[in-house]
């Protein structure tokens, strides 16, 4: 039998492979794989369903990443998913897997991260597990939230001639891991280093302590708005950009222009990563959790003016992939990179 290696079939292919084996036997169950979360009908209102794994040494260094700022971000990036299917987050269970290196006193600052994001968006902590884990810290968090059935937005929606619309600012969580990798770096030379963060405090926080955008799913609600499609940003707005693409069948025109990235990203990549690129980081960095969205032209009169929502293109039938106009007006295909989950060695 052929061997196929998981580094050739990527985690975007292996999802296919087992949600094309995939069957629902039940009719409640309307959304399976595919989606940032399963729908789940449940008489007047629906349920959505998402499940995260973070891996120590995969998704998070202990060296740089404080653990309470950890257990808060465990429950943010399930919180994303929900928000992404314009649901409202209700309750989690986590699990854990621990090895005997972790005190007591380290698992209730986990918790105590843990508890902070559950208080800020009002989400109960319902259950969960523990056990013990020979690689490391293992945090795996399910979230469900609840909508009315009209109100949910899948991936899907999207229509020819949508605005393309973005959240916040992009790029920043990528080049703070890259500010906290190098730190790292310097400390395994000389020990007696002292991280010098400061500076870099915005880009930096983006990384540890990002934030959902409840914010905005609760804003459409009050301006009567439905986006026609949505995503959350983990894996980068290319990457995204796809799914939503791919998904409705329509092709997608951005303009590098319309991007928006923050001054204290630029000023760093200035100062510390002049080879990388603002559009470049906004692209394929991933981890902002801002929502990727897309509107009807009606709708854009109700938000125009709302200084947290950039309008970065359209969908277009006549359009293959993803297009981007660069600032010197070239049109070029964007490839979705993202996160590579499955490399080589691991």
């Amino acid at each position: 039998m052929k061997r196929t290696e998981l580094n050739e079939l990527g985690e975007f292919g292996l999802i296919k492979e087992i949600q094309n084996k995939t069957t629902l036997y039940h009719p409640d169950s309307l959304k399976g794989i595919g989606d940032d979360a399963a729908v789940i009908d449940a008489g007047d209102k629906v349920k959505v369903v998402t499940t995260d794994m973070l891996l120590e040494g995969v998704h998070f260094d202990l060296s740089y990443v404080p653990i309470k700022h950890l257990g808060y971000k465990s429950v943010i990036v399930n919180i994303s998913d929900i928000a992404a299917m314009n649901a409202i987050p209700k309750q989690i269970t986590v699990n854990i897997g621990l090895s005997n290196r972790f005190s007591k006193e380290a698992i209730d600052a986990l918790y105590e991260g843990i508890f902070t994001a559950c208080e800020q968006y009002k989400v109960d902590l319902v259950g969960g597990d523990t056990t013990s884990s020979r690689s490391g810290l293992v945090i795996s968090i399910t979230a469900i939230g609840e909508a009315k059935t009209e109100e949910i937005t899948y991936r899907n929606g999207a229509q020819d001639k949508d605005i393309v619309c973005v959240t916040g600012d992009l790029g920043g969580a990528y080049v703070g891991l890259q500010i906290l990798e190098r730190e790292k770096q310097e400390y395994l030379a000389n020990p007696k280093m002292q991280p010098k963060l400061d500076q870099y405090e915005y880009v930096v926080m983006r990384q540890l302590k990002p934030e959902a955008r409840m914010d905005i799913v609760h804003e459409f609600r009050d301006l009567n708005i439905r986006p026609t499609a949505m995503i959350d940003i983990s894996d980068g707005l290319a990457s995204e950009l796809m799914h939503i693409g791919r998904s409705s069948g329509l092709g997608v025109a951005i303009f590098e222009d319309k991007i928006p990235v923050e001054k204290a990203m630029l000023e760093t990549l200035t100062s510390e990563f002049e080879q990388l690129s603002p559009t470049t980081c906004a692209l394929n960095g991933g981890e902002d959790y801002e929502l990727l969205f897309t509107i009807s032209q009606q709708d854009f009169e109700k938000i125009k003016t709302h200084k947290d929502i950039s309008f970065i293109g359209y969908m277009d039938k006549k359009i293959e992939g993803i297009k981007l106009q660069t600032r010197a007006e070239q049109v070029v295909d964007i490839q979705a990179q993202g996160w590579v989950h499955f490399k080589e060695g691991l």
